[in-house]
């Protein structure tokens, strides 16, 4: 094949010759396709040759990135969440005994209660459709939703559990910004102000917490076997984050039940939540339904 793209070209400077083509132009037009010639004989030797598709993961990594594999142990009854995290996290004894302890005390407010969305229609929509006797929250900060999630499902008349999944640690700057909430040693008192907000609004018997990242907490939950029925997701604002919690958070749905989470028209992380949500539903055959600042998935 090499031989025949030779022959080609030296048939083709003949020519050249032939109609006067003597001039440096002549010369550099054929020293052109010589070279295209040979990068297409090249070709020919290497067929294997593919062109690479650098937007598109290996096979294996986009495997990867849908498994979470973690497998989830039986439900238990809605009525042992609580017993369950106050034995595997506080050993058997209420968090809430005895607080604030005498040298927290000074560092609280007696009421800081701060959110984002925390009080929009989509709670009590969401409550008053699912009625749910679990509710897991991932991201808690200081407590609004939770606290506002308690207040409604009193309301309302329903004997409902909420899990507060958060580390309390805030982010770099959390001083800077609020700075009534202080930090001791290189500890954030965030922790203890949701508690003191508990306390404050009489919620101590419907807002458990479990204070660790999300994916230790919802691995242990799943585990454990103590799933929601309502299952709020407003943690990180990435994708990535976004994409793992929800993940994660949806092995622990109940059958009828529903995801929800803030920041939907968020642009963070070039709409990092946004992309994530989407993404879920299109892989697990779910609609995205908004409701003002949230997105909604019903399980199927």
């Amino acid at each position: 094949m090499k031989t025949d793209y030779v022959a080609a070209a030296s048939k083709l400077a003949s020519t050249f010759h032939r109609r006067g083509f003597t001039k440096p132009t002549g010369y550099f037009f054929i020293l052109v396709l010589a070279y295209y010639l040979g990068y297409l004989s090249a070709l020919t030797k290497n067929p294997s040759t593919k062109t690479l598709n650098h937007n598109q993961p290996p096979q294996s990594a986009d495997i990867d990135h849908y498994q979470f594999q973690t497998q989830c142990a039986n439900p238990v009854p809605y009525q042992l969440a609580r017993k369950i995290i106050l034995n595997r996290v506080f050993n058997d004894t209420s968090p809430y005994m005895n607080f604030p302890q005498p040298h927290i005390e000074p560092f609280l407010r007696h009421k800081r209660i701060k959110g984002w969305g925390s009080t929009g229609a989509v709670f009590e929509n969401l409550i008053r459709k699912v009625k749910p006797k679990v509710i897991i929250e991932i991201g808690t900060f200081l407590g609004a939703s939770a606290i506002h999630m308690a207040e409604l499902t009193r309301q309302l008349g329903l004997d409902t559990q909420i899990l507060c999944i958060d580390d309390f640690r805030g982010w770099p700057d959390l001083p800077s910004k609020f700075k009534d909430i202080k930090m001791v040693n290189g500890d954030t008192m965030l922790l203890y102000q949701f508690m003191q907000n508990v306390v404050y609004v009489n919620a101590t018997e419907k807002v458990m917490f479990l204070p660790y990242s999300t994916q230790s907490a919802l691995e242990n939950l799943c585990q454990w076997g103590v799933f929601g029925d309502l299952i709020e997701v407003d943690a990180g604002h990435d994708f990535h984050s976004a994409w793992s919690d929800i993940n994660r958070a949806y092995k622990l749905l109940r059958p009828g039940g529903v995801i929800f989470g803030h920041d939907y028209f968020t642009v963070a992380d070039n709409r990092g939540v946004r992309r994530a949500v989407n993404m879920f539903a299109r892989v697990n055959g779910l609609r995205v339904k908004a409701d003002g600042q949230h997105w909604v998935l019903e399980s199927r």
